[in-house]
């Protein structure tokens, strides 16, 4: 009869944890050894570097998997219901963008980065950033893959996602098997957040003090205020133009019966049941929900759009970069556009930051730093943005149908 040992009991109970709690472990640990004693807190940076190293590592070729199969594994439904809904999808996730640039504006941020080694070529004004963008589409894909061009990545995503769109079922299978298989080796990754974390943290805060802890609350405020806005304002707003009804009795039923689970499940996939239910509940078309529901956890990104927006204005405020507003609206397309191809998996819209930070000229070591940064605050920002996500699946499902209904009528 063989019994556990004390340590492997402690090991198997803090394994079992979820990650949000390991990660609130690690930043009260990594705090706590940068007070007790910032040498030793040091010397534990390299864990940080391996952990941003390996975001490096699995990021690019994951952008462009995944975007290529979405893409060419997508159902193409001819239910004319369901055109309204994907507006509203997109419309929404747009506006996300739009309230993340201004509010980052008015409320800028700056963070304390590692900027040894690191370089930027900031663009001069619009006409230079369309340029370098047109030059940053054409790369060679595996060159781009080596130098973290996440734009020519995606623009290579886009062209063989279409492309294979008509190709065989087994083809297209594959590439679908290839696509989990780099999302398996990211959720590896990820699973190491806690480790890189407490490295990060204790570095940071025993190099720099405890000024970095305001940065992040500084950018959490920034992020979760524009998560507000659009949630109370800008989404009611919406549904009001189309219902010509007052918004808010649907939007706080969703918020409640959608957006609690989502914060704590932090999956919009894993969400998924939870607004079924509530779409029958209103007494939607289940033939329109059955398909808007799954299909918004999948492109109704507005959470995703405000955390890379507002992550890649910071980075770019960090290096004093000047952005004009031009420059900001076309990062609000781009922003809103990567958010649709983000990963399924926690934290998976930090991984298109770089894509964004490729506009300003930002490189990949710095961009990665941010990405870091985006999981340290990631207990709330990550929580917060999929209750957006997932609570706007049902309410932009239900304004549609009601205005569908109306119009049938």
């Amino acid at each position: 009869m063989t019994t556990r040992t004390p340590s492997n009991s402690f090991s198997g109970k803090l394994t079992s944890l979820g990650l949000v709690s390991q990660i609130i472990i690690a930043i009260i640990l990594g705090t706590m050894l940068a007070v007790a004693s910032p040498e030793i807190a040091q010397s534990f940076a390299m864990l940080g570097s391996l952990f941003v190293s390996a975001l490096k590592a699995v990021a690019p070729i994951l952008v462009l998997v995944l975007v290529a199969s979405s893409i060419a594994n997508q159902k193409i439904n001819s239910d004319a219901q369901l055109k309204p809904i994907v507006g509203l999808y997109l419309l929404g996730t747009l506006s996300a963008a739009f309230v993340a640039v201004i509010l980052s504006f008015l409320f800028p941020t700056s963070l304390t980065l590692d900027l040894a080694g690191a370089s930027a070529n900031p663009p001069q004004g619009l006409g230079e950033v369309l340029s370098t963008l047109a030059f940053k589409v054409v790369e060679n894909p595996i060159s781009a893959i080596a130098n973290g061009n996440f734009i020519a990545l995606l623009a290579w995503g886009l062209g063989l996602g279409f492309s294979l769109k008509h190709a065989s079922v087994q083809t297209k299978n594959t590439l679908h098997d290839f696509s989990e298989a780099i999302s398996s080796i990211v959720r590896i990754v990820i699973r190491f957040a806690p480790v890189g974390i407490f490295g990060l943290v204790a570095n940071t805060i025993a190099t720099t003090g405890f000024s970095a802890l305001w940065e992040y609350s500084h950018l959490v405020l920034v992020l979760l205020s524009a998560m507000f806005i659009i949630a109370l304002l800008v989404n009611p707003l919406i549904v009001f133009l189309i219902t010509k009804k007052n918004p808010y009795p649907l939007v706080f039923m969703c918020l409640r019966g959608s957006g609690i689970t989502a914060f704590f499940t932090r999956s919009s996939a894993a969400n998924i049941p939870v607004n079924m239910a509530l779409c029958k509940k209103l007494e939607l078309h289940e033939d329109t929900y059955s398909v808007s529901i799954p299909l918004g956890a999948t492109i109704n990104m507005a959470g995703a759009a405000i955390t890379i927006t507002v992550l890649t204005l910071a980075a770019a405020h960090s290096l004093n970069i000047e952005v004009d507003f031009a420059t900001a609206i076309l990062l609000s397309i781009v922003a809103s556009i990567s958010a649709c191809g983000a990963s399924g998996v926690a934290g998976g819209s930090l991984l298109l930051i770089p894509l964004a930070c490729g506009l300003f000229g930002i490189n990949n070591d710095v961009a990665m730093q941010v990405v870091a940064i985006g999981f340290i605050i990631g207990v709330i920002q990550d929580s917060a943005e999929t209750a957006l996500n997932s609570s706007t699946d049902v309410v932009f499902s239900a304004a549609a149908s009601h205005h569908i209904t109306k119009e049938l009528s």
